[in-house]
Parts: C-alpha cells; sequence; structure tokens
C-alpha cells in the first residue's frame, strides 16, 4: 500500500517535470519560431535545441531514478519523524491531563484536609476554652474558700479579743465597783468563803 502511493507520488512528479519540460520547450520552440520568422532558422539551431531538450529529459530520468529513493527515504525520514513527534505530544498531552487530575484530585483532598483541621482545630479551641474556664472556676472556688476561712478566722480571732478586752473592762469595773461597795466585813466574808472553796 505504502509502495503503491509512493510510485503514484513519484510519476505525479514525472509527470510535473514532464510537463515543465514540454511548457519550456513549446515556449523556447515559439521564441525560435519568432526569430525564425525574423531570421531564418537553420537546421543545426533545430538539432541543437534537440540536444538540449533530450539532455534535460536524461537528466531529469536520472534524478528521478537515482533521487527518488532518497528523496522518498527524507520525506518518509521526515514523515516518520513528525509521526513520532505528534504521537510522542500526544503521549505527554494524556500524561499532562493525566497529571492535571490527580493534582485536582489531590487539591480537593487538600481542601477537605483544610476543613478537617480547621474544624479540629475549633474543636480543640471550645475544649481548651471550656477547661480553662473549668480551671478559672476551681480557682475562683479555692480564693473564695480561702478568703471565707480568713474571714472566719478573722472573725474569730476579733471575737476573742473582744472577749477579752471585754472580760478586762468587766473585771476593771467590777473591781472598781467592789471597791467602791465593799467593807471590811465583805472583804472577810469573801476570804473565807474563798478559802473554804480552796479547802474543799
Amino acid at each position: 500500500m505504502r509502495n503503491k502511493s509512493r510510485w503514484s507520488k513519484i510519476g505525479i512528479i514525472a509527470l510535473a517535470l514532464m510537463g515543465v519540460l514540454l511548457t519550456a520547450g513549446l515556449l523556447y520552440a515559439s521564441e525560435a519560431a519568432h526569430e525564425a520568422a525574423q531570421a531564418s532558422v537553420t537546421p543545426e539551431k533545430l538539432k541543437d535545441l534537440l540536444w538540449r531538450t533530450l539532455n534535460f529529459a536524461a537528466l531529469v530520468v536520472i534524478l528521478v531514478k537515482f533521487l527518488t529513493k532518497p528523496i522518498a527515504n527524507a520525506l518518509g525520514g521526515r514523515r516518520q519523524a513528525i509521526k513520532d513527534q505528534f504521537d510522542d505530544l500526544e503521549a505527554r498531552r494524556s500524561e499532562a491531563e493525566q497529571l492535571y487530575k490527580q493534582h485536582e484530585g489531590k487539591l480537593a483532598g487538600l481542601e477537605q484536609e483544610v476543613q478537617q483541621i480547621i474544624a479540629a482545630a475549633v474543636t480543640q479551641g471550645k475544649q481548651e476554652q471550656e477547661r480553662i474556664i473549668a480551671e478559672a472556676n476551681r480557682a475562683a472556688d479555692d480564693i473564695k474558700r480561702q478568703a471565707e476561712m480568713a474571714v472566719q478566722h478573722e472573725i474569730a480571732e476579733a471575737r476573742s479579743k473582744l472577749r477579752e478586752e471585754v472580760a478586762e473592762q468587766a473585771a476593771i469595773m467590777a473591781e472598781e465597783i467592789i471597791k467602791k461597795n465593799l467593807q471590811g466585813a465583805d472583804q472577810a466574808k469573801l476570804i473565807e468563803d474563798y478559802l473554804s472553796k480552796v479547802e474543799g
């Protein structure tokens, strides 16, 4: 199949060259006829034209015979290189599309992972907030308890001091009252009562 298309192309090229040769010959002949009209055409000139045409045709045949294969090989190699390059580009394109899809999938996964990280951070933040509030409440309760204990202690000390002061004042007032109201007989009676209590 390839050889047929190659030979058909070679035939087309050869026909085109022959057409060019024929056209060139006709143009030369018409120019020669024009010159002949102006000057006489000699058989040497016609012979020269024939030899030139035959030389050109032989050159074309030789070129077609010997250069067809290298040109066809070069064109075939070029065609194969272009096809290989096209296949390579196609493979690269499909690889790039696959990489794009992979990266797109990773990007979607990354967005989901970011959302999970944010949700975990929010949950952890709430837990930390609750823990801090609980610790603050415990600390506040401890401070409150300590303050209440300190207040109770201060109240107890104040009461104790107040009792002592009241007792001292009462003793002083009682002594003054006793001094004022106590007679000698009363003193003797108090001493006797005290001694009887001590002895008992």
